[in-house]
């Protein structure tokens, strides 16, 4: 249960709700920038808020199972059991959406993606308003997730967005996006975004519950938010060497030779490049465990650009390998400006 605080954040986030206002909004992956399903001129205001494009779906939070199947007009097996397993949690499905669901909030998609977020603030506004929120990462396009509600504050200063308090992220990246596509005799199943559930947990969760299912490797992946080339990038161009023996200065002197090299803008998002030659680096350093290293990423982007460097700089380790850091691993080479 909410504390007296909480319970009055919630009810001024529900209120900002209902009047067709956005509020950041706390989940375990990332905190969002929420409205509701029901009010294009809210949806609308998620996208100029964020400066995102209109071909970016996003994704909407459900409270329970019983409101998820609302917004999609197919609601299988596989989706039932996959819910019973991971939900409340960080895995997004992209199911056939239901005549409930605005085109803006799909992209002019038939699919729609659907989560139930793990964070008891999260859920209890949902349950509020009675109503599912779409919600992407509330940081304008393109750039870092936030991972608390600082972060969203800061990236929304002008626009003075409302934020719920609700501490730092457990999980620290944005969920795993399925797509699920339903056929007589078996569905076929893709990720189209890695997250914290991999590939084997979906397997397993599905073979135990005997459904039959295809995984299909190659497929469009637009049906996805935060599908580009490039986002998640922090204000200062962020390198990626793949040689963890190369000395900082040899990788600055072949990153000056290729910056010029590189557009100045990628799919709407801005590449980042430095005005002179590279002198002062920050070298970005996680934990070598997986699950925590994918916590801190985002956050500690933030707190080395912070101090002013004009790049910086992480060396990717030959532990650095499996299906636990691939996910990790997708958000860096986005936010990357260069990977060497």
């Amino acid at each position: 249960m909410a504390n007296l605080k909480e319970d009055l954040e919630i009810e001024k986030a529900s209120e900002i709700l209902n009047q067709g206002g956005v509020v950041g909004l706390p989940t375990e992956t990332v905190y969002g920038l929420a409205a509701r399903i029901d009010f294009p001129s809210a949806i609308e205001k998620i996208f100029i808020t964020k400066e995102r494009p209109f071909f970016d779906p996003l994704i909407v939070h459900v409270s329970s199972v019983e409101q998820a199947k609302t917004v999609t007009s197919q609601w299988s097996q596989v989706a039932e059991v996959l819910a019973s397993v991971f939900w409340p949690g960080p895995l997004t499905m992209i199911l056939p959406k239901s005549r409930q669901i605005n085109s803006m909030i799909t992209s002019g998609l038939d699919s729609v993606g659907i989560r139930m977020p793990r964070h008891s603030l999260a859920l209890e506004l949902i349950k509020k308003v009675n109503m599912p929120l779409a919600a992407p990462s509330a940081n304008k396009f393109g750039r870092t997730s936030p991972t608390n509600a600082d972060h969203v504050r800061a990236e929304f200063q002008k626009e003075n967005v409302f934020v719920l308090e609700g501490g730092d992220c457990e999980v620290g990246i944005e969920s795993t996006v399925l797509l699920i596509r339903q056929r007589e005799d078996k569905a076929l199943i893709s990720i189209l975004r890695k997250g914290q559930i991999l590939r084997v947990d979906i397997e397993n969760a599905l073979s135990g519950a005997n459904l039959p299912f295809e995984y299909v490797e190659q497929v469009d992946k637009k049906e996805s938010p935060g599908h580009m080339k490039h986002h998640y990038m922090p204000p200062v161009p962020f390198i990626v060497c793949l040689e963890p023996s190369k000395n900082v200065k040899d990788v600055l002197k072949e990153v000056d030779s290729k910056m010029a090299l590189l557009p100045k803008e990628i799919e709407n998002v801005r590449i980042l490049k430095p005005e002179g030659l590279l002198k002062a680096p920050q070298i970005l350093k996680l934990n070598s465990d997986p699950v925590l290293a994918t916590r801190e990423f985002y956050a500690q982007l933030r707190v080395l650009s912070n101090k002013g460097p004009d790049c910086i700089l992480f060396y990717r380790e030959p532990y650095h390998q499996g299906e636990r850091w691939e996910a990790l691993f997708d958000r860096m080479n986005k936010a990357a400006s260069l990977v060497l």
